[in-house]
């Protein structure tokens, strides 16, 4: 045997390890089959079909790392279809305004902010993945994790952006992947921006943020809200180049087939100011994020890696790191906890 070469492991530890694995992928395999298989119109289900549903739950919370609460910064409650816009006063005019599915949930968020302004957002079941929503990943070259969840970065970046809300002050503001937009209506709700501009690259996502704006219109005072479908490895229209003070992300990072795409795009819509900047949120989930640094660099932007952004954010992550607080069971530093990545748009 090559010196240099790892040691074999006993045959006991080797079975253990490919048992895990093989336990792991099937489960995977069976969760998708239940996904893709088409579900009844019909509002009454079989029994067999409800234990299915809670046996997804359980094999997902074995092999995933994802949960629905988070971390938990922002206050927020499942609402009935009939209050989901009674957040401000009457609004029988705004219930027009959304379309009802029975795939579909409606939360209200009270932002921690002056005022404490609420939004009220559409998302997708977690349990509603369809065999539609992977023909479009396959024709727009995207992927469905928008459709998935509310990811907790993106409630982290919310979060951040409304503790810094100066920042954002008469600026033209513009997410990326934004999924359902709670970062960017947030940002919209809680500060002064000029403007602000929510895009995905999945055509339903974006079907879902527009609803999303139109039901939380008067949240947004003065500032202009729009939406947009906006494809990463397509070069945008000439009227966008250098129009915006600010782009913000969240988990974005995490398929290296894009970042040469994503950062264009960050170095084409970014204005040509030293105080212009982007601002991504992402774990590190194995090397991806590093990786996506390297492109920062290699494309002739500055950027900083940002640890320790938020004293709240960070000491809940100790807490879940040291499993004083056991809300998130399978959190894992390297999955779970977004780093800040501040890219400024000028050149070194």
């Amino acid at each position: 045997m090559d010196s240099a070469s790892p040691p074999s492991p006993p045959p006991a530890q080797a079975s253990a390890a490919e048992a895990s694995g093989a336990s792991n992928a099937s489960l995977r395999w069976r969760i998708l089959r239940r996904a893709l298989l088409a579900r009844s119109a019909s509002t009454s289900r079989a029994p067999e079909e409800t234990s299915n549903d809670q046996q997804d739950k359980n094999d997902t919370n074995k092999i995933s790392r994802k949960t629905s609460r988070g971390f938990d910064l922002i206050e927020c409650h499942m609402l009935p279809i009939s209050q989901s816009t009674k957040s401000h006063g009457d609004s029988s005019s705004r219930n027009d305004n959304i379309v009802e599915c029975q795939n579909d949930v409606y939360v209200c968020y009270k932002l921690p902010c002056e005022g404490s302004p609420k939004l009220n957002l559409v998302y997708r079941r977690e349990d509603s993945l369809e065999l539609n929503d992977i023909v479009a990943s396959n024709r727009y070259n995207i992927d469905t994790t928008g459709l998935v969840c509310c990811w907790p970065s993106e409630e982290v970046l919310a979060y951040y952006c409304i503790n810094h809300s100066d920042m954002f002050r008469s600026k033209k503001v513009l997410e990326l992947g934004s999924g359902y937009g709670l970062a960017g209506l947030a940002i919209a709700a809680s500060t002064d921006a000029d403007e602000v501009v929510i895009s995905d690259g999945n055509p339903q996502v974006v079907g879902y943020i527009e609803q999303n704006i139109s039901i939380n219109t008067e949240t947004f005072g003065q500032t202009k809200v729009n939406s947009m479908v906006l494809h990463w490895d397509v070069e945008q229209a000439s009227e966008m180049n250098s129009s915006f003070d600010i782009i913000v992300a969240s988990d974005c990072t995490f398929f290296k087939q894009f970042h040469q795409s994503l950062v264009r795009v960050v170095k084409s819509l970014l204005k040509p100011s030293e105080t212009s900047q982007a601002i991504f949120l992402s774990p590190k989930r194995g090397d991806s994020l590093s990786k996506f640094i390297e492109v920062i660099k290699k494309n002739g932007l500055t950027c900083e890696l940002i640890e320790k952004y938020d004293p709240t954010v960070w000491n809940m992550h100790k807490k879940y790191v040291s499993g004083d607080n056991r809300s998130w069971p399978n959190y894992n530093e390297e999955h779970c906890y977004p780093l800040l990545v501040r890219i400024n748009s000028h050149s070194k």
